[in-house]
């Protein structure tokens, strides 16, 4: 995957992750309505790759704007990876070189490295995470589980811990995958499955897509770095 291909899908992904963000607000107050409308709008002309250079640029001008609103990323770490894909998107577009651009997309992919490796890193110096308390708490006590079902799970502490330390390892070992195209794949693979069923296990829909729509970076990051014998 080119430079230019990989940053049209982040586009599309980018573009479709916005969309369904917006859609959940058509039935709100008016002055959210003025954002979000206009941003279903524009998420749409994304997808269709419609001047991508002006659409993203107006979404990043709606995006401050609901920093207004909303008195910083109300929706916590998928309004900040949104932030984040946006910006470096703005950039490939408003750099004037093929080594900035590469700079602004390369960065991205840094960043979603980090995402889950620093994750994993202030869980596993948590005792209630390496016990399996924290997970516990989760399945026990918290709003999050979307079917009072999955409250059972608390009463498996033995998968729970099982559960706590996948998890942490896999993000603390998240930057090896980048080592081959093979366990690249593996490792984006285990990430979307787990971001899918956080959305279904907890509601947590909008980290899905939006850190879907930054992977196409890290694949392009590492086919470069490849090709220029740096790994």
């Amino acid at each position: 995957m080119n430079l230019d291909e990989a940053i049209r899908l982040s586009e599309i992904l980018m573009g479709w992750a916005f969309a369904l963000q917006s859609i959940e607000h058509i039935q709100s107050y008016s002055n959210e309505r003025l954002i979000f409308l206009p941003r279903l709008l524009l998420a749409v002309l994304l997808i269709m790759g419609f001047h991508s250079a002006w659409v993203l640029a107006l979404l990043l001008l709606l995006g401050l704007a609901m920093l207004h609103r909303f008195q910083g990323p109300y929706n916590g770490g998928a309004d900040r990876m949104s932030l984040l894909v946006l910006c470096c998107l703005c950039l490939t577009h408003l750099a004037g070189t093929e080594y900035w651009r590469e700079i602004a997309f390369g960065y991205l992919a840094m960043q979603l490295t980090l995402s889950y490796f620093i994750s994993g890193w202030v869980k596993v110096i948590n005792p209630e995470w390496r016990s399996g308390r924290a997970l516990l708490d989760v399945f026990q006590f918290s709003a999050y589980p979307v079917s009072e079902s999955l409250r059972r799970w608390a009463d498996n502490p033995r998968l729970l811990f099982g559960m706590s330390w996948a998890v942490m390892l896999f993000e603390l070992l998240f930057p090896v995958s980048l080592l081959t195209p093979l366990s690249l794949g593996v490792a984006l693979f285990i990430a979307a499955s787990f971001h899918f069923a956080n959305a279904c296990l907890f509601g947590l829909n909008r980290f899905f897509w939006i850190w879907l729509a930054a992977y196409p970076s890290i694949g392009w990051l590492q086919s470069r770095l490849l090709s220029t014998g740096h790994l």
